[in-house]
């Protein structure tokens, strides 16, 4: 769900980039079905996954949420720090969203047999409709809690969600700011 944020803190090389993406699509434990560096971006993907719910901007992010949200709060937060980044990119990257996004796109054309069946479904819409910059545009955040909570199997307040970004627009752009910062360190000790 927070594909940019996976991406941003990838090591940058196709496998790193590859395995980021695929994280959410392949559970259990990874066999040798993968190069050893799509192998690496999967198990960093979990990584960043595991310490997001620890990090401190995280959690100050699923407080400022309203309790309605429940178990959907992670969810949220995901989304709207993919917006942020997106909005901020020419902070973080030196490539511009643009191009970034392209090779991105690239990378799932090229390598689209390698992909789990689950990304192979959306990679083509991923591409066709520019998700990656399209998160600039609080539209698309709509669009796209709406989708998810309709592929869940019981009904949460997701679609509601966007609401909730933009009641707390300012302190969740801050939060996101500093989980980007302590993920980086995190992904890239010195």
């Amino acid at each position: 769900m927070n594909y940019l944020v996976h991406l941003y803190l990838s090591d940058g090389s196709p496998g790193g980039l590859l395995g980021n993406l695929m994280g959410d699509f392949i559970k259990g434990s990874l066999g040798e079905e993968f190069s050893p560096e799509i192998r690496a971006g999967i198990r960093q993907h979990r990584q960043v996954d595991a310490y997001a719910q620890k990090n401190v901007h995280f959690r100050q992010s699923k407080r400022r949420l309203d309790d309605s949200f429940g178990h959907c709060k992670g969810i949220l937060v995901d989304v709207f720090y993919d917006h942020f980044l997106a909005r901020t990119w020419q902070h973080y990257h030196p490539l511009p969203l643009e191009t970034f996004a392209a090779r991105v796109y690239q990378l799932l054309e090229e390598h689209f047999a390698l992909l789990p069946p689950g990304l192979q479904d959306v990679a083509p819409r991923m591409i066709k409709h520019n998700w990656l910059l399209s998160y600039r545009e609080t539209a698309t955040v709509e669009r796209v809690l709406h989708r998810l909570a309709a592929r869940l199997s019981r009904p949460t307040p997701l679609a509601q969600g966007l609401s909730a970004l933009l009641a707390n627009y300012d302190e969740l752009g801050s939060d996101c700011r500093g989980f980007l910062s302590d993920a980086r360190r995190f992904c890239v000790p010195s």
